[in-house]
């Protein structure tokens, strides 16, 4: 079992920037990959990024360049640096683990509760 808390949400003007967090706990987190999925309104939740133990990053077509995910092994704590925020880019964000990239990339594994990110002028 792995428990996932996310902070950093909020709102922020096109072009700004915003730092997410999520903490994991659990058993073995370092065998988990760690990432972020976000649900746009009236759209499905979609995968945005992942990292294993010692990355590098994977990301989703519409943020590579402009988000950054990183891992801080010591403290199990992920993070998704998004830079270059667009409107669409609004969505709840989730942060999600699980062993296996392709079930994590598919939507499945461990979730939190998710934070709101707004981009809006």
């Amino acid at each position: 079992q792995v428990q996932l808390v996310e902070s950093g949400g909020g709102l922020v003007q096109p072009g700004g920037s915003l730092k997410l967090s999520c903490a994991a706990s659990g058993r073995d987190i370092r065998e988990y990959f760690l990432g972020w999925s976000r649900q746009a309104p009236g759209k499905e939740r979609e995968f945005v990024a992942a990292i294993g133990w010692s990355g590098p990053g994977i990301y989703t077509d519409s943020v590579k360049g402009r988000f950054t995910i990183s891992r801080d092994n010591a403290i199990n704590t992920v993070y998704l640096q998004m830079n270059s925020l667009k409107p669409e880019d609004t969505a709840v964000y989730y942060c999600d683990a699980d062993i296996q990239f392709g079930i994590l990339r598919a939507g499945g594994g461990f979730r939190g509760q998710g934070t709101q990110v707004t981009v809006s002028s």
